[in-house]
């Protein structure tokens, strides 16, 4: 089964030659690539948050195996669903699912489980899809939507996830979907915001939990952020490194309701 594109023509461009000139505006490559474990990237329009995401994939090596880490916005579902269709098409082609991949954490796995109705009209994992085949057209994904906000069952995931990439012993880069605070001021966003990126500079999963549960952070990729953070320790990441913060309002001009962007990488 093919997933068709759910969001194209809305968040991001229809047409394949305008996304192809996107891709070429938005990506800003590093002449030496950091060898990552881990991305977090935004999942705005692209108008929006485009530019973030561009600098955070164009800044990391991309291997052939990615799992992303998406949010599930609809509630519908397994809360820890593996996607199951064989490819996810966008206006760039065919993304080839890692079929090995998905049957090694499925096999594993006390709480994932193959669920594709999650990520049918998700955008949270789609909109990361053309800058994964912009780099690297040979890669293979493994969509991951996440809807549970129990942290043990949290914990359990990262860790199944990485433990999976550890003993394989291959080269497999997480991509952590979020946005950060929503439609609030740009100044009350950049504050919340910057409790729970300094959470994420030390891989400090749990604080991250807790920072954005006690604040009332917006922040709605939470729950792939931490099954992340959480697989990246078990791999032996041990900082993260912001790339980029920013905001709606520096496109839109309205500063008083803005949703937050990250790029950052975990190494």
């Amino acid at each position: 089964m093919i997933r068709y594109p759910s969001v194209a023509g809305m968040f991001y461009p229809k047409e394949r030659d305008i996304l192809q000139t996107d891709m070429d505006n938005l990506i800003k490559e590093d002449d030496v690539k950091i060898s990552a474990i881990g991305l977090i990237s935004p999942h705005a329009g692209y108008i929006y948050s485009g530019k973030c995401a561009g600098v955070g994939f164009g800044k990391i090596e991309i291997p052939d195996s990615i799992i992303i880490l998406g949010v599930n916005h609809n509630g519908r579902g397994h809360t820890m669903a593996v996607d199951g269709n064989g490819s996810w098409n966008t206006p760039l082609g065919d993304v080839r699912i890692d079929e090995e991949l998905r049957e090694n954490l499925v096999n594993r796995s006390k709480v994932f489980k193959i669920d594709s109705i999650p990520s049918e009209d998700e955008h949270s994992v789609e909109v990361q899809l053309p800058f994964i085949q912009f780099l690297n057209s040979s890669a293979k994904i493994l969509p991951v939507t996440i809807g549970a906000r129990d942290r043990e069952i949290l914990k359990k995931g990262g860790e199944e996830i990485g433990n999976m990439i550890r003993e394989i012993n291959g080269k497999v880069l997480m991509v952590a979907s979020t946005d950060m605070s929503h439609y609030v001021r740009s100044d009350v966003a950049k504050e919340l915001d910057t409790l729970a990126i300094e959470k994420i500079k030390v891989l400090d999963s749990d604080g991250l939990f807790d920072t954005v549960r006690s604040n009332n952070i917006s922040m709605c990729g939470v729950a792939p952020t931490y099954v992340m953070l959480t697989a990246a320790k078990v791999i032996g990441a041990s900082k993260g490194e912001v790339v980029e913060y920013t905001n709606s309002g520096y496109t839109s001009g309205d500063f008083d309701q803005v949703v937050g962007y990250l790029s950052a990488y975990v190494n």
